[in-house]
């Protein structure tokens, strides 16, 4: 069963086994609104941890994206490229970045669940 975890800079990360599926969360692409643009890292490339995976532009800024856990990118969402919308349409789903193996399962205890995240919503708003 899949388990979704979020981090504090509104990445999530929806764990299937060993793999993770990376996106943004619903509430960032409000914040950011029309997506334009989504930039994707390579298969192959690994990341640790809080580092820069991919950069979303929008018609209001451009953000950085981080790795909400360490692990080498085994897929990226192609769609994206021709159709960035898919962030807005449905971060959750169709508009997921990438997919990574996941390195070290323990930096999963960092992260928050579904109500945690909505706890700290409360706080950022």
């Amino acid at each position: 069963m899949a388990q979704t975890l979020y981090t504090k800079d509104h990445e999530y990360v929806r764990v299937e086994g060993d793999v993770g599926v990376v996106g943004i969360t619903d509430y960032a692409q409000n914040q950011l609104g029309d997506v334009v643009f989504v930039e994707l890292p390579t298969v192959g490339k690994a990341f640790r941890k809080g580092e820069q995976a991919a950069v979303v532009e929008s018609v209001k800024a451009a953000s950085e994206v981080y790795a909400p856990i360490s692990g080498e990118i085994i897929d990226a969402n192609a769609a994206l490229e021709d159709a960035p919308a898919l962030v807005n349409e449905d971060s959750a789903g169709r508009g997921w970045f990438v997919k990574m193996r996941v390195a070290d399962r323990t930096e999963l205890d960092g992260l928050m669940d579904e109500a945690a995240y909505a706890e700290f919503l409360k706080t950022v708003v």
